[in-house]
């Protein structure tokens, strides 16, 4: 035990072997493939390893616009903390008004009311219950997109690697491509006004698969042609990650419900929403404790929701996102492209959601593995093998800037060594 207090090395070891005993040994397994680092803290754009190394995290899979304990959402936090971090949920507590009031103030007008849960599927299944709730019992989801794991965002989450262990899952069910507005109606008048339609702005977990312009205005048209609900699930893509507060601002829509998570609990504390119009919300209005969860709201969670919007908008993130966004993938794809050449499929993405596509099987992978050994945290696509994705936070400075791209320039020396 001594030695474990004194000796990194061997409190990563413990660490390692707690993993595998009470935790996952796929998971330790994965952690080892990584080299075994161990984070023990983070700030702003950085996380720090208990042997000391410092990596730019372009990772975190959207949560960290804001950056890792964003000084602004620590002292909300803190603050809260010292009062009334958890409420009786009988009595009226100020905060989850108060976030509730804040997060309405940045979605596309119409949508008015909140349900706050944790998880992004929290939310997900919240959203898919209120489309219950309104009479919609079929459900319609994209290939590839990407909702969560619980039994209903399973459900809607269009692959058969997560889905197949799980069966049966909701029924009613369909999955139509992504961006083809034909198939979608298809769909749609084979059963009008019955059925809930989930998509994504983005597909990031499909390897930021972007639609074509106009796709998004075309499904809220053919909804309302129709008698559809729609749910925009802006978990990851919301709160400035595409340059814009929300994905549906780029094409001026406003669905029944939009989904927000990852960013909301400003990279301090887990927190996310439903965000509905007063007609989706409804049911939820009618009875208060159709759809309950213990710490839905809780005081701490909307201090920090309440200090990440105001970050995000004060410090001018959703703007800086874009600018960064078009920066990187600008200077990435030139480095790429002249050290591996045709092995570069593409590199794309909007705001700081940034997808590198790979030609050869495999080479996402050794990327993946060569940018963390040149410092720089960044995270593979569950739907796509062969894409790399970067969710840098908007609060990069040059400096973290000039790290990130000269480790992609390591990186792709490294894995062209082996092409």
């Amino acid at each position: 035990m001594d030695t474990i207090r004194t000796d990194p090395a061997a409190r990563d070891r413990a660490t390692m072997d707690r993993y595998r005993r009470h935790l996952s040994t796929g998971r330790a397994a994965l952690g080892e493939m990584f080299g075994g680092d161990v984070e023990v803290a983070a700030r702003g754009a950085w996380v720090r390893t208990s042997a000391g190394r410092e990596l730019l995290n372009c990772g975190g899979y959207g949560v960290f616009i804001t950056g890792a304990r964003h000084p602004r959402v620590l002292r909300a936090v803190r603050r809260q903390l010292s009062t009334n971090p958890v409420a009786t949920r009988l009595l009226i507590e100020p905060q989850v008004a108060l976030a509730a009031e804040a997060l309405v103030g940045t979605t596309p007008a119409g949508l008015d009311r909140v349900h706050f849960a944790c998880g992004g599927a929290e939310a997900v299944e919240a959203a898919l219950k209120m489309a219950r709730a309104n009479g919609k019992r079929r459900l319609v989801s994209m290939e590839n997109g990407y909702h969560g794991k619980t039994l209903g965002a399973l459900s809607v989450t269009a692959n058969p690697l997560f889905q197949d262990p799980f069966r049966p899952l909701l029924p009613d069910t369909a999955h139509v491509r992504y961006g083809d507005a034909a198939a979608l109606e298809a769909e749609l008048a084979a059963h009008p006004d019955e059925s809930c339609v989930i998509v994504e702005p983005v597909q990031g977990e499909a390897g930021v698969v972007i639609p074509p312009f106009g796709y998004l205005a075309e499904v809220r048209r053919l909804c309302h042609q129709y008698g559809a609900f729609l749910i925009l699930d802006e978990i990851q893509t919301g709160l400035g990650r595409l340059g814009y507060w929300w994905g549906a601002e780029r094409e001026a829509i406003v669905p029944d419900v939009l989904l927000a998570g990852k960013a909301l609990g400003g990279g301090v504390l887990p927190v996310s929403a439903a965000i509905a119009t007063a007609e989706a919300f409804a049911p939820f209005d009618r009875d208060p404790f159709l759809h309950t969860s213990t710490f839905s709201g809780s005081p701490l969670g909307m201090a920090a929701a309440q200090a990440a919007i105001a970050a995000i908008r004060d410090e001018h993130l959703v703007f800086r996102s874009r600018w960064l966004g078009e920066l990187l993938r600008e200077e990435i794809a030139e480095i790429l492209v002249e050290r591996l050449g045709a092995a570069v499929r593409e590199v794309r993405g909007l705001g700081l959601l940034i997808g590198i596509e790979l030609a050869v099987d495999g080479l996402a992978g050794e990327l993946l593995l060569e940018l963390m050994a040149a410092g720089v945290i960044a995270n593979h696509s569950l739907n796509s093998a062969q894409v790399l994705r970067l969710t840098p936070p908007a609060v990069m400075d040059h400096e973290d800037v000039d790290f990130l791209l000269h480790a992609v320039d390591r990186a792709a020396r490294a894995v062209r060594d082996v092409l």
